[in-house]
């Protein structure tokens, strides 16, 4: 009992000892021990990398899972060391609806048939979503979470640290300057008059009394400037591991752009099945005659491919008369060809179509017997079937 109650008499008084130094520090009225400019450097880029880590990761959470309730719960999950309960996504949800309107509205109509295709389709795009979001979250979540609860957890637990022993290297600094001073006046000026031989033995035994202080606030020095150099080798050995972590982020980076890029590509390949089973649909719509958005002129041809809809094949749909139709043979009627304006990129899947560019004016025309969803365009000597959902047919 009696030791525990010195400990704690001891820490009380190294307690108010830092809090004295720390705010005569703020009122300029105490000198601080500055660290080195790589040391600060160090200071900052880690200050920097935490601060980003956080933003990085809770976006990266919106992104995955928008919901801010859905979020509040797998985080209660995780703080309680409970597996998280699998969680329907929303094209899940929706696939589920869409089916079952078609069985209630009839799964033989052209309706019915289209929502049993679009659920189908709708159902890969959630399972390809769920791999992306357990994929995103192991190797990209997960790395970030562990830095902001493991290592710097302990760089900051070292900063603490050092910032202790610094403050009781300046107390002690100030505590040697003081006693030194006081060393030195106890020396030159006697507190009481010459004439008196009492007094002189006063003034010799205070100037003994300021010599052991002054021998103790050195040793006392030498401890706290042997314990501060430590600890500040300690923290920058941490501080220089930020490095490292900048590495490990770049390669969690790479790998979640790879499960992004995956995810869209995959996302694209269903809705690209998707547009094709619909296209051999009698009386369904693929695509419209106007552009959802206004069409960028510098879209390259690979890009538009990914992002545009694409227009049925021909050889999957045109007659089997038009197959075998002669493009050189072919020649405008007098009377009924339009000009039209491309929405979209287009590449030509083969000879008998004609490769179109966002932007650029075609002249059109339809020939008897032809498919409705493609029509003749002409550009200079170039012609070529062209998909009617890639224009905008102009008065």
């Amino acid at each position: 009992m009696d030791f525990n109650m010195k400990k704690l008499a001891s820490d009380a008084g190294i307690f108010f000892t830092r809090a004295v130094q720390f705010t005569e520090e703020k009122f300029g009225q105490a000198e601080k021990t500055e660290l080195d400019a790589h040391f600060e450097n160090l200071l900052t880029r880690a200050d920097s990398t935490k601060n980003w880590t956080e933003k990085i990761l809770r976006q990266t959470e919106v992104l995955l899972q928008p919901n801010p309730s859905a979020r509040v719960e797998e985080f209660l999950y995780e703080k309680l060391d409970r597996k998280v309960p699998s969680r329907v996504t929303n094209g899940e949800l929706l696939a589920q609806y869409m089916a079952e309107a078609a069985s209630e509205l009839g799964p033989t109509t052209p309706y019915g048939k289209t929502l049993i295709k679009v659920a189908e389709a709708e159902k890969r795009l959630g399972a390809a979503e769920r791999d992306f979001i357990h994929t995103a979250s192991i190797n990209f979540l997960t790395p970030l979470r562990n830095f902001l609860e493991g290592d710097w957890k302990t760089i900051s637990k070292e900063r603490r640290l050092l910032q202790n022993r610094r403050l009781d290297l300046d107390a002690c600094k100030a505590r040697l300057k003081k006693a030194k001073a006081a060393e030195a006046k106890a020396t030159t000026v006697p507190d009481f008059q010459e004439t008196r031989p009492r007094n002189y033995i006063l003034s010799a035994s205070a100037s003994a009394l300021w010599n052991d202080e002054v021998d103790k606030a050195e040793q006392e020095l030498r401890v706290a400037q042997t314990e501060f150099d430590r600890q500040a080798e300690v923290t920058r050995l941490l501080l220089e591991g930020i490095s490292s972590t900048h590495v490990n982020h770049l390669r969690c980076l790479h790998e979640f752009v790879e499960s992004q890029t995956t995810y869209y590509a995959q996302c694209y390949r269903h809705m690209l099945d998707l547009q094709k089973q619909l296209g051999r649909f009698p009386g369904t719509f693929v695509g419209t005659t106007e552009p959802a958005s206004p069409p960028l002129s510098s879209t390259s041809p690979t890009t538009a491919a990914a992002t545009m809809p694409v227009g049925p094949s021909a050889a999957g749909l045109a007659p089997p008369g038009e197959a075998a139709l002669r493009l050189e043979e072919v020649t405008p009627p007098a009377s009924g060809t339009r000009k039209a304006r491309v929405l979209y990129d287009y590449e030509a899947a083969d000879s008998s179509e004609l490769a179109l560019l966002a932007d650029e004016l075609i002249t059109v025309y339809s020939l008897p017997g032809m498919d409705p969803d493609w029509l003749i365009g002409e550009r200079g000597n170039k012609k070529g079937k062209v998909p009617v959902t890639y224009l905008e047919l102009l008065s």
